[in-house]
């Protein structure tokens, strides 16, 4: 078990996508020092140039921020100095799978165990028979409407796309991150790379 296991189920995804560029942007503006509210901070008054203002705009930098404040000094580093674009995105996935105990769970649950029995088409009803499996017990998600519900399986679907889990046809995708990569989350947390389809095969990783 961990920690992410005991994590309430935060349901604040539905915002955008993966973010590909905005995350970089602001990873890029981190420094390792300094306090993830201060870079918010910076951020909104400094401007990420492809968010739209306002409102909008501090909601989806206060998400990039959820997200990516999972990721080590180490994997920042490499997000914004090193990382090629296929590797961006497995750290994004990444990152987001660390931020949303749901998500997660999806990719552990559903995506792992389906690639492993070779069934590899994703149908939308899988986000929907997790989620009402999970609501049977938690009261935040079976407080959820249906409209909510339905944003949130359309946005997770388009991250997997962005990140390359899934394809455009929502079949799921054999991962490639490069050795270096791999190396980085295996030291840090084998675990990890149960969120990458065929990158680990252990059962019992979750």
């Amino acid at each position: 078990m961990t920690g992410a296991d005991h994590q309430p189920y935060k349901m604040s995804f539905a915002v955008g996508g993966l973010l590909l560029n905005e995350s970089v942007e602001v990873a890029r503006m981190h420094a390792p020092s300094e306090a993830w509210d201060a870079t918010l901070r910076r951020a909104l008054e400094g401007g990420v140039t492809s968010l739209p203002k306002a409102a909008s705009r501090r909601r989806t930098l206060r998400e990039i921020v959820n997200r990516i404040s999972t990721l080590s000094d180490e994997e920042l580093g490499y997000l914004v100095q090193v990382a090629d674009r296929q590797d961006q995105q497995a750290l994004l996935w990444l990152a987001t799978c660390r931020a949303y105990r749901f998500v997660r769970e999806f990719a552990t649950e559903v995506i792992h165990e389906r690639f492993l029995s070779f069934q590899l088409d994703l149908p939308l009803e899988s986000f929907d028979v997790l989620f009402a499996a999970k609501a049977e017990w938690d009261e935040g998600l079976a407080g959820i409407s249906p409209t909510t519900r339905a944003k949130l399986r359309q946005v997770l679907f388009r991250m997997m796309r962005e990140a390359n889990v899934i394809s455009d046809d929502n079949k799921i995708l054999s991962a490639y991150v490069s050795p270096r990569l791999k190396a980085i989350l295996a030291e840090k947390n084998p675990r990890d790379l149960v969120v990458f389809p065929g990158l680990s095969h252990d059962g019992g990783a979750l």
